[in-house]
């Protein structure tokens, strides 16, 4: 008997495993992850130090549930896409890890629970907050823009810059200047940093016919328009300097890993030219340990007294 039901239990567990890491896949959970990483530093920023913890904990719960929820509608929307894209091929939707009905209804009770939570443990504004940044990426860029326009990403990435407005005003209860230069520092960092990716992708996109830059201009274009959005990044982020009061800390990075962060733009921009052998993911995850060090810097140089 017990050698009989032994086999059925490891089984049972396999696969309880196996469904719950494709709910976590329907989530994004990196992007998550990334959102995060720049909401905590604009919270310090907003108390000027360190918030109550229980405060930040209840909004980056709340964040992670509003990502996880528009990942989810994501995939569920684009499953079609997905199925044609080899970076795609493993989502749970398209290996039928879960069906679209346990998809659809996680997404929902996400973003209900997002929104709930936000509500009654942080306040109104940042629960309106949450759900606007769902509508923009569900609505804004995955049903109307991604598959119509090469600038899908330009204006589908507001809602990847909520995140920001939904920590400040989880301090706050309002907003301010400070957290719509944030805001824009992460819109006009968006194009820079996905933009690469859609170049090492772009027989993917061709693929699924999804114009990104990458398929309906040449690698030289896209270069361009990378190091110009990398400049208004890093202007936009000196910004930071006169309207939040930042002080050297924040201005050293911010200087630094911007410089950094031109260059490798530019150094993309050249081998393109040259037609020589380009490295877009280095760009990309770049991007990535420049949007990371700047909002550390955010987060750190409240708590110094210079």
């Amino acid at each position: 008997m017990d050698v009989a039901v032994e086999p059925r239990t490891t089984n049972h567990r396999r696969s309880l495993k196996r469904t719950v890491g494709a709910y976590i896949a329907l989530t994004k959970p990196r992007v998550i992850e990334l959102l995060l990483v720049v909401t905590a530093p604009t919270m310090i920023l907003a108390q000027n130090g360190i918030p109550s913890l229980w405060l930040m904990l209840a909004t980056l719960v709340g964040g992670a549930l509003s990502a996880g929820s528009a990942g989810a509608f994501n995939c569920y929307l684009d499953r079609d896409l997905d199925r044609l894209m080899k970076r795609t091929e493993n989502r749970p939707l398209v290996t039928g890890e879960l069906t679209d009905r346990q998809a659809l209804v996680f997404a929902w009770v996400l973003g209900a629970a997002s929104i709930a939570w936000l509500w009654v443990f942080t306040n109104a504004l940042a629960a309106a907050l949450s759900f606007a940044a769902i509508v923009l990426y569900v609505v804004l860029y995955t049903m109307i823009l991604k598959r119509r326009t090469a600038q899908n990403i330009v204006w589908g990435g507001l809602a990847g810059c909520m995140p920001v407005l939904i920590g400040w005003a989880a301090v706050t209860n309002d907003l301010s200047w400070p957290p719509f230069i944030l805001f824009a520092i992460i819109f006009l960092w968006t194009p820079p940093h996905y933009w690469p990716l859609s170049m090492k992708y772009r027989d993917d996109y061709r693929a699924a016919g999804v114009p990104m830059l990458s398929v309906v201009r040449g690698r030289v274009q896209v270069g361009l328009q990378v190091i110009l959005y990398a400049w208004a990044t890093v202007a936009c982020s000196l910004l930071l300097i006169p309207v939040a009061g930042m002080g050297i800390t924040y201005s050293f990075i911010a200087l630094v890993v911007g410089a950094w962060f031109i260059y490798e733009t530019h150094r993309l921009y050249n081998l393109a030219i040259r037609h020589e052998h380009v490295s877009p993911m280095r760009v990309f995850h770049g991007s990535i340990a420049y949007l990371t060090l700047v909002f550390v810097a955010v987060g750190v140089d409240p708590l110094l007294p210079f």
